[in-house]
């Protein structure tokens, strides 16, 4: 990506390990990368520099991926409304995405399918008739589930779900979500802004900051110990329905210009703990304890590590990104 005549990097070495039937939280400030991060895993995006690889076998955009590659990866949009045709009913759409069939030979095609998928998101299979402008905002987010999980995908990157909607459509489509994977086996990259979201459903947190990824680890332990100030700063900023808890502390500042990145870490600005060496050099990634930080102060640290490397202990897949 560029910003005026300048290069910005909007993601910088992201590594990402999924297992099937985990939810990986990417969550981080608006502008941190998120967003970009999911379009290079779905394919929307060509990195500019660097690559994309799924199980270690380079991806290209959609355009070069082949049948099977698309189908193992899919992807439910902030606002889903907008990634349907209005033209279509919705069972066609997600008889297309289900099928290999033409366009032309959809509307006769996988009905049984459709109304099979309606189901599963708790919707009528009468509702394969209307229209997306015709539903609501929790009805459209559960087709847009549907259509993901049409081809059976390994990975569906969910990004920003439930963003929007009521309190009573959330806690639905996320309690949906859960029944999805459980029943599916299906694998998360879950991205949001709402730290209370990712704590329910996430198994794992990835947190981003200027497009790099500063601390990954099991959520329980995340949030409650959390070993990078930005990791730390966020959570003290999550409102609690508790009035015997401290309020909230707004982090101060803002991020870097992705085009005017600072030297050193890119939190040293805004950092409460900065020293000399935070402005003079980039710290890698390294383990602590049971998670990964990018941060000098780290305690504990043992040396840089390649969380690509992660293994399951019974040995099953991975989608590594």
């Amino acid at each position: 990506m560029r910003s005026s005549d300048s290069p910005a990097k909007a993601v910088c070495d992201v590594s990402l390990a999924v297992q099937r039937g985990e939810t990986l939280g990417l969550v981080g400030e608006s502008g941190c990368g998120k967003s970009t991060l999911a379009k290079l895993i779905t394919g929307q995006l060509t990195p500019d520099d660097g690559q994309v690889r799924l199980d270690g076998t380079r991806v290209g955009d959609l355009s070069e991926r082949s049948t099977a590659q698309r189908r193992r990866v899919g992807v439910v949009f902030q606002h889903a409304r907008g990634s349907f045709d209005p033209r279509w009913p919705i069972g066609r759409s997600i008889a297309e995405a289900s099928s290999d069939a033409t366009s032309a030979s959809l509307h006769d095609t996988g009905l049984d399918e459709v109304a099979e998928l309606l189901c599963s998101v708790d919707l009528a299979p009468e509702i394969a008739d209307r229209y997306p402008r015709e539903l609501s905002g929790g009805q459209i987010q559960r087709v847009a589930l549907a259509r993901a999980i049409a081809h059976d995908p390994d990975i569906i990157v969910l990004d920003e779900p439930v963003s929007g909607l009521d309190m009573a459509t959330q806690a639905r489509v996320l309690s949906l979500l859960a029944d999805i994977q459980q029943q599916f086996g299906v694998g998360y990259v879950f991205i949001s802004h709402d730290l209370n979201v990712v704590r329910f459903l996430a198994d794992r947190v990835a947190v981003m900051y200027a497009g790099e990824l500063v601390e990954v680890g099991q959520a329980n332990e995340l949030f409650q110990s959390p070993n990078h100030p930005y990791t730390e700063a966020l959570i003290r900023a999550i409102p609690s329905d508790d009035p015997r808890d401290p309020p909230p502390v707004p982090l101060q500042g803002a991020p870097p210009d992705p085009a005017d990145r600072p030297e050193g870490c890119p939190f040293h600005p805004r950092c409460p703990a900065v020293t000399q060496s935070c402005q003079e050099h980039h710290p890698s990634l390294e383990e602590v304890r049971e998670t990964h930080v990018r941060c000098l102060h780290a305690p504990e640290a043992t040396g840089e590590t390649d969380i690509n490397e992660s293994h399951t202990e019974d040995g099953s897949e991975m989608s590594r990104f």
